[in-house]
């Protein structure tokens, strides 16, 4: 049986990294005594698959996890089940059985929207301008672990929330080899990521049919 467990991540999680997260998973599951699957060999690990990455320090209400187990369970009950079992600041919001045929979670997540608060005053018309800019270069050139990319065909979208002008809104690109990050994004603007909180709101998994 596959479970996919779409979670809020908030709070102190905020700073946990996604090898710590899989760890919590795998706490969690045992304390809620699903019946995990394992990996075959010396050193068996549970089949568990987190979705894109969440940089330290970024919260979020849209994280994914695919969970296997060894046989179905009904699913009736099994939020209040593991809810009880996870840390403060992870909050489940849905549980869902997976086809097993469906591609490995990590290969279907194409793109992901966050919301960035701005925490100081900020002229409206410099920040239009400057997001401006950016949708308008040709191409943004930047360097991560030694390596350089264009910034520019990850930003799908960027533009500022019409309810709020302190709330800038990303959707970028998540997929494998070509991740667009919010904190790269406010280093072309020229905001310092102390200066902003960041949160992940959706993330863009891609139909697949088993």
């Amino acid at each position: 049986m596959r479970l996919r467990i779409t979670f809020a991540k908030q709070g102190a999680l905020r700073y946990t990294g996604q090898i710590d997260l899989h760890r919590i998973w795998e706490r969690s599951a045992r304390r809620s005594d699903l019946p995990l699957a394992y990996s075959r060999g010396f050193h068996p690990q549970p089949k568990i698959q987190l979705a894109a990455a969440l940089p330290l320090g970024f919260s979020s209400r849209c994280e994914v996890v695919d969970l296997r187990l060894e046989r179905d369970i009904p699913l009736d009950g099994l939020i209040e089940r593991l809810q009880s079992a996870v840390p403060p600041g992870l909050t489940i919001l849905s549980v869902e059985q997976e086809d097993e045929s469906v591609p490995a979670l990590g290969t279907l997540i194409e793109s992901a929207e966050y919301e960035v608060t701005l925490l100081g005053k900020v002229s409206l018309a410099d920040l239009r301008a400057k997001i401006g800019d950016l949708q308008a270069a040709a191409s943004l050139l930047r360097e991560r672990r030694e390596k350089r990319y264009d910034l520019r065909p990850l930003i799908e979208n960027l533009d500022i929330s019409p309810l709020d002008p302190q709330v800038i809104r990303m959707r970028l690109a998540a997929r494998e080899g070509a991740t667009g990050r919010p904190d790269e994004i406010l280093a072309e603007l020229g905001i310092p990521l102390e200066d902003a909180r960041v949160e992940r709101t959706r993330l863009i998994i891609r139909e697949s049919q088993p």
